[in-house]
């Protein structure tokens, strides 16, 4: 037995390492035979990096355009994805969807279910429409079971429905604990590398949000992937956190329906409200996750607080920022907001995090303290110093363009973009200032 901590070795289990002090590390070392027979390659000795060869990258597709954008092109050979969320946010949907499409274009598919029993599955699969004679599905528990499937089976892909659902018998710990998950991750990750069969793996979160495990899982693996939403409203986000083999920045958008999950086409439009008169307190931020630009409605309400310590409130924006932008706003402009309740969201469940939002936040809580809405057809993006100044932003052509198709007619931005490709058909109006904007939008 070794310790997996610090490499302490003894004959036999220990709950307690003698020599890291840490619980439920021992795991069984495997040499020699027993190891050969698991497929474990022998070290290749050290070389120049210019003498390994290269090869072409293929990736398998899995027939979700959406996901697909996330994965940066597909399923990388070998790799192991993690997928993240809530419960009942539609994680084994999403997999079990994925997975019929792949058992239909490319081949065999094992989908191993810990959790539920084969006529669980099976029930979910028909009301999804994911019944295919070539995807498999194995309710089990067990490890060592789990990995003589995929190696009996050879499937093109691999789906564990849930990491903390299998465990080891060797190993003196309850399945889902950190021993349990971290040498069954182990495990799977290996086979993977050595087989070449991508491996997808459920993980449930705790009461914070991240992955169960505390955070062990995502070091091991190379691609993490979060779906995020609310359960009481129809829209999901599958985000991408780590990428070995992509950008981290993508998102994709879905929309929870009675037959699974739909890929949402044009994501900007969900992301806006549909009245049409205008109201003080909304403005469109253009945005760009990733490679992909976006029009979110920001909304913000300011008023005046009947406690001795105002309230800040977010939802899909920093609080930071916020805070930061009120700021500016009094010291700068002149607004008396000290004694105001803050409250700000992003409409529809989406999470802003770059600075190009600033301006489309402060103009936000401008409107509503001043009781004056922006004008209809209006899309502002630019980030904002603390002296009031307006700072150029990343990709302001394909923000522009993005503004064009969906209707707008003026768009707002930081002087020096008034020339920016992309902007035809918009009326551009540039400023230096947090004040000026303001004095440009703001009706009378």
């Amino acid at each position: 037995m070794r310790c997996r901590e610090c490499g302490y070795r003894s004959v036999r289990w220990l709950g307690r390492c003698p020599g890291c002090g840490e619980w439920h590390t021992f795991v069984e070392e495997e040499t020699g035979v027993r190891a050969a027979r698991r497929g474990t390659p022998a070290g290749d000795p050290p070389r120049p990096l210019t003498e390994v060869a290269g090869a072409e990258e293929t990736r398998l597709t899995s027939g979700i355009a959406e996901v697909d954008r996330v994965l940066g092109g597909g399923f990388v050979p070998g790799s192991v994805v993690l997928l993240g969320g809530d419960p009942g946010i539609g994680k084994s949907t999403l997999l079990l969807q994925a997975a019929v499409r792949v058992a239909g274009a490319v081949g065999r598919v094992l989908y191993v279910s810990g959790e539920e029993s084969a006529l669980q599955v099976r029930l979910r699969a028909e009301r999804l429409r994911a019944v295919h004679p070539a995807l498999y599905l194995a309710p089990e528990t067990d490890i060592e079971r789990v990995e003589k499937h995929i190696l009996e089976l050879k499937p093109v892909i691999a789906v564990v429905d849930s990491i903390q659902a299998v465990s080891l018998d060797g190993l003196a710990a309850v399945p889902g604990s950190l021993g349990q998950v971290r040498e069954c991750t182990v495990r799977l990750t290996r086979l993977a590398k050595n087989t070449g069969i991508p491996v997808l793996l459920v993980g449930h979160v705790t009461k914070e949000g991240v992955l169960a495990g505390p955070r062990t899982m995502e070091h091991m693996v190379d691609t993490v992937l979060y779906l995020e939403g609310d359960r009481h409203h129809a829209y999901r986000i599958l985000r991408g956190v780590k990428n070995r083999f992509g950008s981290t920045n993508e998102i994709g958008v879905f929309e929870m329906d009675s037959a699974g999950l739909r890929e949402v086409e044009n994501p900007s439009r969900l992301f806006l409200s549909s009245g049409s008169v205008p109201v003080s307190g909304s403005v469109i931020v253009s945005c760009v996750e990733g490679t992909r630009p976006l029009l979110v409605e920001i909304q913000a309400l300011v008023s005046t607080t009947g406690y001795g310590n105002p309230r800040r409130l977010t939802a899909g924006v920093d609080t930071n920022r916020v805070i930061l932008m009120a700021a500016v706003l009094e010291k700068r402009v002149g607004m008396l907001l000290s004694g105001q309740d803050i409250y700000v969201n992003a409409v529809g469940g989406v999470r802003i995090s770059e600075p190009a939002a600033d301006l489309g936040i402060a103009l936000a809580l401008a409107s509503s303290f001043r009781d004056r809405p922006v004008p209809a057809g209006t899309v502002v993006v630019g980030e904002v110093g603390l002296t009031g100044e307006l700072r150029p932003v990343p990709q302001l052509g394909k923000r522009l363009r993005e503004a064009a198709k969906l209707g707008f007619d003026r768009a707002v931005l930081p002087a020096g973009g008034a020339n920016e490709p992309g902007g035809e058909g918009l009326r551009l109006l540039a400023a230096g200032s947090v004040a000026e904007v303001l004095d440009l939008v703001l009706t009378k």
